[in-house]
């Protein structure tokens, strides 16, 4: 394994402004370190047979903008994120490939529109299973994937490598609460507040959500990781209280007037 070549990830990383890179062998999706395993054809030798390491890196959702959601803010935040995301990717896959050792970006999502995941729930690639791998956090009830900076306000995506590179170790130490907020803040109920991976009880529902949503130009939803009380980001911006999304809480008052006009421009 080398050091190397994760030193000269992390360093482009941080050129680059990216806030979170993990490193996980390939091999760590044949392990039993996940119930239920991820299916053979998701896993990343079965995408580029010649990974020994997959690469995360994440960048964080701002937790102000996210609190305006559904809305036009948080529509184009979300996309800067995702074009971020896209541009980083492809440079550090370039980076190794350039060092002789063959790397590919993946998208990070995988899916054509919102719309497609009603009828087939997946994309051919799981970034969080990925994050979860290269210790980057774990699963909440939420089915999102829990950072210990940013809870679940994070966007992910990978590189597939050739190298062998030194790997992060796996967060053992639940991040989730099991408060419950993300069930209760699902407008379609598709959450039934249990434990990852039986929680999302109505992907369907989720993507339905979606996809009326991408049609007043207002998607993503967010609620439900806008609650989550997990993460650094919360005190940072002096959100430690998630009451503060609770209807008729005084103390949000001046908050809920600045969601509401954001809300009300910019969308249908």
């Amino acid at each position: 394994m080398t050091d190397r070549l994760r030193e000269l990830v992390t360093g482009k990383c941080a050129a680059l402004d990216i806030p979170l890179a993990g490193f996980a062998p390939a091999s760590r999706w044949d392990e039993s370190l996940f119930e239920p395993r991820v299916p053979e054809t998701f896993r990343p030798r079965s995408i580029f047979p010649e990974t020994q390491t997959v690469i995360v890196i994440g960048l964080p959702v701002s937790l102000p903008v996210l609190e305006s959601a559904p809305s036009i803010w948080y529509l184009e935040h979300y996309r800067t994120i995702n074009s971020l995301l896209d541009q980083a990717a492809y440079r550090i896959a370039a980076l190794l490939t350039a060092e002789g050792s063959p790397s590919v970006p993946l998208p990070r999502d995988g899916y054509g529109s919102v719309s497609i995941l009603k009828d087939c729930p997946v994309a051919f690639f799981s970034h969080r299973h990925a994050a979860f791998f290269a210790g980057l956090g774990n699963f909440g009830n939420n089915n999102m994937l829990l950072t210990p900076a940013y809870g679940p306000r994070v966007r992910f995506t990978s590189i597939l490598t050739a190298a062998d590179i030194v790997p992060d170790p796996v967060i053992e130490m639940p991040l989730c609460t099991r408060c419950g907020r993300c069930a209760d803040a699902c407008p379609v109920h598709a959450l039934d507040g249990g434990e990852y991976p039986a929680s999302l009880t109505d992907k369907k529902a989720c993507a339905t959500r979606s996809e009326a949503l991408a049609k007043r130009f207002i998607a993503p939803c967010g609620l439900c990781i806008r609650v989550c009380p997990v993460g650094e980001d919360r005190r940072r911006f002096g959100r430690d209280d998630p009451a503060i999304y609770d209807e008729g809480n005084p103390s949000s008052a001046p908050l809920r007037r600045a969601w509401e006009h954001v809300r009300s421009y910019g969308g249908r």
